[in-house]
């Protein structure tokens, strides 16, 4: 327990770190993509784009991009969060109760991925990438995190 919250207190550094790291891209519309209530939502706005689809008992799917970005969640009974700024890509999917959040902010490719009622977060910044699912978590580039909160696997590069 111990290690997941010194993981997720890492987690919270990295974003302030990303964050500042990711606006020297030109500021632009942002885009929100929800599901439901669309079945499948979908949304370009400017260079911006997003896609939202739920299925399934208490499925939600929430997705926004800004700038470049690009964010896709996915849900089937599970809850799925993406956001993505600047050239960055965010995925998300979520079956059976799992929760699954994927951020990309100023560049960069995030990935999670859970079911049955997991947790798991990835973050990436500019030239990184994060990949948390049940299978386990990968973190590639100086401004990557990602954990799995029910297996406590973790990995962060600064």
């Amino acid at each position: 327990m111990a290690r997941a919250g010194a993981s997720i207190a890492l987690g919270v550094a990295a974003i302030g770190g990303l964050a500042v790291a990711g606006t020297g891209v030109a500021s632009a519309a942002r885009v929100d993509c929800v599901s439901p209530p669309a079945a499948n939502d979908i949304h370009v706005i400017g260079d911006a784009s997003c896609g939202a689809t739920a299925t399934g008992a208490g499925g939600v799917a929430n997705a926004g991009a800004m700038d470049s970005g690009t964010a896709v969640s996915v849900a089937d009974g599970g809850t799925a969060n993406t956001f993505a700024t600047g050239f960055g890509v965010a995925l998300s999917g979520a079956k059976a109760a799992g929760q699954a959040h994927a951020y990309a902010i100023g560049g960069g490719i995030a990935h999670a991925r859970t079911d049955n009622g997991n947790t798991t977060f990835a973050i990436a910044g500019w030239g990184s990438g994060a990949t948390a699912e049940s299978a386990g978590v990968n973190c590639v580039g100086p401004l990557s995190f990602a954990i799995n909160l029910n297996t406590g696997a973790v990995c962060a590069m600064r």
